[in-house]
Parts: C-alpha cells; sequence; structure tokens
C-alpha cells in the first residue's frame, strides 16, 4: 500500500481522481495528465481537514478473506430471499435487532453497518449516538440470538481482527 504524505495524503484516491479525470475527458493527451494530476493532489490536500485518521489495517489478508466471505453472503441471501418471496405460504417472521458492537471506530463501525445493509433481507436502521448498539431489520429471524451470533462470527470478529488486532 502507498504510504500517505504531507503531498499525497490519500495516494489512492488520488490515483481514482486522476483515472477518474482522464475518463471523463475521454484523452490521454499530456495536458490532460497535467491537469488531472494537478486536480489529483490539490483535492485531497484542500479536503484533508474534513477527514477523520483512518484505521489501520492490521491484517490485509483477512481483510481480502472478509471480502470473499461478503460477496458469498450475498449471493446466498439473495437466493433465501427470493425464496422467502416466491414462496406462497409466506412465512416471514421480520423483526427489529439491537446489535451490541464490540467494534470501536467510525470507519470499522460503517464498514460493519454497510455489510448488513448489501446483504439481502438485512438493514442497519440506527446506530445509538453512544456509539455501542446498532439497530437491525431482518426480513426473516427465528432466533434473535442466533441472528446476533451469526453476525459477530462472519463480520464483526474478523473486522476486529483487520483493524484492532
Amino acid at each position: 500500500m502507498i504510504p500517505p504524505t504531507r503531498w499525497l495524503p490519500m495516494p489512492v484516491l488520488s490515483l481514482l481522481l486522476l483515472v477518474v479525470w482522464l475518463m471523463l475527458q475521454q484523452s490521454v493527451a499530456l495536458g490532460q495528465w497535467i491537469l488531472g494530476g494537478l486536480l489529483a493532489i490539490l483535492i485531497p490536500m484542500i479536503c484533508r481537514p474534513f477527514w477523520e485518521r483512518q484505521p489501520t489495517i492490521k491484517r490485509p489478508l483477512k481483510l481480502v478473506g472478509y471480502v470473499f466471505r461478503v460477496l458469498g453472503d450475498i449471493v446466498t441471501a439473495n437466493l433465501q430471499v427470493s425464496k422467502l418471496i416466491l414462496d406462497p405460504r409466506g412465512r416471514m417472521r421480520p423483526a427489529f435487532v439491537e446489535y451490541p458492537l464490540t467494534l470501536k471506530g467510525n470507519f470499522p463501525i460503517t464498514i460493519l453497518a454497510s455489510t448488513i445493509t448489501m446483504t439481502p433481507g438485512t438493514v442497519s436502521a440506527h446506530l445509538r449516538l453512544d456509539g455501542r448498539t446498532l439497530l437491525i431489520h431482518a426480513l426473516d429471524v427465528g432466533d434473535i440470538n442466533a441472528l446476533i451470533d451469526d453476525i459477530h462470527q462472519r463480520y464483526e470478529r474478523p473486522l476486529l481482527e483487520i483493524f484492532e488486532s
């Protein structure tokens, strides 16, 4: 990973801005590279005071595993939700669940909440102001404690290892 510097506080964002600029201009002329490069350096420098310090990823390989787990869970959940919706008996058991968080920091909590929301059948509805409880709506809940344990084992514990080891 490219380390941040004073001139490039967010190197990956700068690279992304340059690529997007070149694609929007539909040109790879030298002038576009220079202008895109200037914007890619200046925009993150100007915006730096508004960003929180991002946590360090302690275990990058765990992050890769986490991404693949989430992608697999999204596919599986899509099939489960389709089955629930198409079932003529309509046996859905929707519920709101208060999930107690052990993660600390806005960034890891945001990743967990986004993961829950991206997985079909669940939505992160609210984060309490104290940052310790996440309200989740689930489409089909048989056992609330089982859902809490599943989220903790599949998502929160790996995030703890990735960011707080």
